[in-house]
């Protein structure tokens, strides 16, 4: 299940334009030096965690114990950031100042409300957070809730 998920969520993503790089996250902004193996701009994907329940006995399926499931799955949005947004900056500078939030809106109407799985509910959007560095790269996270039935 969780890789039917990743996959659909990434496909979605991937046809966002302006992302060049779609991927799990796997660690790739943890390397603070100037090699990060991605594209700029970037969506990495992770699963941050799930809470499972028991929902009865499907004889017919394995396991046979079915289960019901809450889990977050984190987008983060990343880019250099060679640029400034100061209010008498040119205004294609600007532009490109402010990119990743144009990004991150659009990757938020293609997902919101999306759902990946075959026995999943929708995405929806619980929360968004700036991450702080030190190393010129802009980046944020935004966490979506996922349902998951009879698994």
């Amino acid at each position: 299940m969780s890789k039917e998920i990743l996959l659909n969520i990434q496909n979605k993503l991937a046809a966002v334009p302006g992302i060049n790089y779609v991927d799990e996250d796997w660690g790739q902004l943890d390397d603070y030096g100037p090699q990060v193996p991605v594209k700029w701009p970037c969506c990495l994907i992770d699963f941050s965690g799930a809470d499972y329940s028991e929902i009865g006995i499907d004889k017919s399926a394995t396991p046979q114990n079915r289960q019901e499931g809450t889990g977050s799955i984190t987008l983060t949005f990343a880019n250099v950031k060679l640029t400034n947004s100061s209010a008498k900056a040119p205004t294609p500078q600007k532009n490109t100042a402010w990119l990743l939030n144009g990004l991150i809106e659009e990757a938020h109407k293609v997902v919101h409300g999306f759902k990946p799985g075959t026995n999943s509910g929708a995405l929806i959007r619980r929360s968004f957070r700036r991450v702080k560095r030190d190393d010129g790269i802009q980046q944020y996270q935004v966490i979506y809730s996922l349902g998951v039935h009879n698994v």
